[in-house]
């Protein structure tokens, strides 16, 4: 495993899965041999675009494959924990895009059958990994950098069920279980210390979509950081997530994997890593584990804390609706 390729198949030609072939494409000793996706002919047209052999709509197919190491799965949320699950029964290696769950019961369960296949299972908390995040991790890990407030803004314009492309979705997204997901674990992650309060409000629900568009979030640390997050599918401005790290001796502002102070100055953070795409950075991060036999960074198991955090939340958003 340390020398032969890798193969690898990936389920979901979406926007997420065409970042992930754009990423392997630049890692050594690795092939994506087989793509999964519900259109056949847009399937095909990606598979003959990458250059990779099979094409299909059937994830099963390819679990049948004996020579398949490993799946990184960048389906609907909605299938992720039992695609993952059935990726570990049959013997493979397996990435799951965030979230790996949208239940906490799902979380677990896949987090347990992990640890009994013995299987390297991660999950795509892509923020950890970006080049900016890595900066200021690399700062706090030497003593340099203490988290006392993160602010954090996570905004598309998304009334409709668009993809990342402006593409049509065949699934809807979630505010909490999807990109909140992203926030709580970095939060926790940098600050080293676990979430201990945590709070949300949430605007109205979308009489079409069947979801909330706006809401807030609030967390603390065991260790007294706070985070505020606020998210909306309703902002008609930039896009994206922008991260503001307040600390003892800095401030930092994260845009994905840019980085400037609270000043706005430019911070070279070429050098952190061996590439500026978290995607890809991730994705050498799955491959390396599998082959040197450890746990990687952002395992199912590590990040588990995070869901526990999102079904908390969910918890007491249901209960704010059920008293309205």
């Amino acid at each position: 495993m340390t020398e032969r390729t890798l193969k690898v198949a990936l389920a979901g030609a979406g926007a997420f899965g065409i970042k992930h072939l754009d990423g392997i494409a630049r890692i050594d000793g690795v092939e994506v041999v087989a793509l999964v996706s519900r259109d056949l002919d847009k399937t095909r047209e990606v598979a003959r675009k990458y250059g990779i052999g099979q094409a299909t709509t059937e994830l099963d197919e390819v679990l049948a494959r004996p020579e398949i190491d490993a799946v990184i799965l960048c389906t609907p949320t909605q299938m992720h924990a039992s695609q993952a699950m059935a990726c570990l029964r049959a013997g493979k290696h397996v990435q799951v895009e965030i979230p790996m769950a949208d239940s906490l019961a799902d979380a677990e369960a896949l987090v347990a059958l992990a640890r009994e296949t013995g299987k390297t299972a991660m999950c795509g908390h892509t923020r950890r990994f970006n080049p900016s995040h890595q900066y200021v991790h690399q700062r706090i890990q030497r003593g340099e950098f203490h988290i006392q407030q993160m602010d954090v803004q996570t905004y598309f314009f998304r009334r409709t069920n668009m993809n990342a492309l402006g593409e049509p979705r065949s699934w809807t997204d979630h505010l909490l279980w999807h990109h909140a997901a992203h926030t709580v674990d970095l939060f926790a992650y940098q600050c080293g210390s676990p979430i201990v309060r945590a709070n949300a409000l949430q605007g109205p629900i979308h009489p079409e979509l069947g979801i909330a568009m706006d809401m807030s979030i609030q967390l603390q640390a065991a260790n007294g950081a706070i985070c505020t997050l606020s998210l909306s599918f309703n902002n008609d401005g930039p896009l994206g997530t922008f991260f503001r790290y307040i600390g003892d001796t800095a401030t930092y502002i994260a845009r994905y994997d840019d980085l400037v102070t609270g000043r706005d100055e430019l911070i070279d953070v070429s050098r952190v890593a061996v590439s500026m795409n978290g995607i890809e950075l991730q994705d050498r991060e799955f491959f390396a584990a599998i082959r040197e036999g450890r746990e990687p960074n952002a395992s199912v198991a590590q990040v588990l804390p995070c869901y526990r955090v999102l079904h908390d939340l969910e918890q007491q958003l249901s209960g704010h609706a059920a008293r309205a």
